[in-house]
């Protein structure tokens, strides 16, 4: 068993519903909610547009391989209305369900890499996860997600 830190997102639709939509198909597929955070309101991140974004972060425990989890995450987006465009990289949502991390494992492999090889760099998914982990120490760069966030406000 392993703690999976993920990060919720969204600016389109009734996002406390589709949020709730998830952790419950999070719950039964991967596996329960350990602790969430407080919702964050941010602005988009990538392109502009006059929705804010709510993020939330879930702590859960899963005994799933990793390399499953990010397929089973990605139908959960499907079933609850996401819509990819494979020539849009960032773009408004209903949902976006991201990896963060997962234990101290380091993995990089197609479709998946982790610890998320950006997050060190968006306050809206280090405000989220400093709310549940604030003392997780990233695995490659050896510093706690509440550093992390810290450095991300001062060079804002």
């Amino acid at each position: 068993m392993a703690e999976v830190l993920l990060l919720l997102g969204g600016d389109r639709g009734e996002l406390e519903d589709t949020f709730a939509q998830a952790a419950a198909r999070i719950t039964a597929r991967i596996g329960p909610v350990l602790a969430q955070s407080r919702d964050h309101w941010t602005e988009p991140w990538g392109f502009a547009d006059d929705h804010l974004f709510l993020n939330r972060a879930l702590l859960i425990t899963s005994g799933t391989d990793p390399r499953a989890i990010m397929p089973e995450l990605l139908r959960i987006e499907t079933e609850l209305g996401r819509v990819r465009d494979a020539t849009v990289r960032y773009a408004p949502r209903t949902i976006d369900i991201d990896l963060l991390l997962v234990g101290e494992e380091v993995i990089d492999a197609p479709g998946l890499t982790v610890p998320h090889p950006r997050m060190h760099q968006r306050a809206f998914a280090l405000a989220p996860a400093a709310d549940v982990v604030p003392g997780w120490v990233h695995p490659l760069l050896r510093r706690t997600v509440l550093d992390l966030l810290n450095d991300v406000l001062r060079t804002g």
